[in-house]
């Protein structure tokens, strides 16, 4: 993950470049076929946007700082692609909650009894939890994983203790 690239034209020699999501050390980047088409798209756009600013004024600022930017994005988003692997909800068991599983839980223990909540498990770069989408490294993603209909994962929620049984489980077709 490159955190600044040095470039003399920047006013003080440094252009931050946001970092992507972290991934642990060592950690796979699993990626479902919409997570890989989204990194595929969000290049393409990279890429586009990259070929634009390099026709622009060569001695203007903004745009050699844009520049660089989008050269970072762009190398750090090649890194995550290469080292993404395609997990294919074909290839996993129908009854057990892995990564790729739309999942949905009931809360038998804690502050909401009786609450439903329906999540799908995809990769660190497709994650958004406005989409009930979420990473498969986040806690509840790796509580549930392993789990067959019926069972429970006990896990803290906003400091309060959950026990969240397994009700449903599903894959998207690839």
């Amino acid at each position: 993950m490159s955190r600044a690239f040095v470039k003399e034209d920047a006013p003080d020699g440094v252009v931050y470049i946001p970092p992507r999501a972290p991934l642990p050390a060592g950690a796979v980047n699993f990626v479902t076929p919409v997570g890989i088409a989204l990194l595929k798209s969000e290049m393409t756009e990279l890429e586009a946007e990259r070929e634009l600013l390099k026709k622009g004024d060569k001695e203007n600022a903004d745009r050699n700082r844009a520049l660089t930017i989008a050269r970072g994005k762009i190398k750090d988003l090649n890194e995550r692609i290469v080292g993404a692997k395609l997990v294919l909800g074909s290839d996993q068991p129908k009854d057990e909650v892995r990564f790729g599983a739309t999942v949905t839980v009931e809360t038998k223990k804690g502050r909401q009894v009786g609450l439903k909540r329906t999540l799908s498990i995809v990769g660190v770069d497709e994650a958004d939890i406005t989409a009930f989408k979420v990473g498969y490294i986040a806690p509840i993603a790796r509580s549930l994983t392993g789990l067959h209909l019926g069972e429970s994962a006990i896990l803290m929620m906003g400091g309060v203790e959950e026990t969240l049984e397994v009700v449903q489980i599903s894959y998207h077709s690839d």
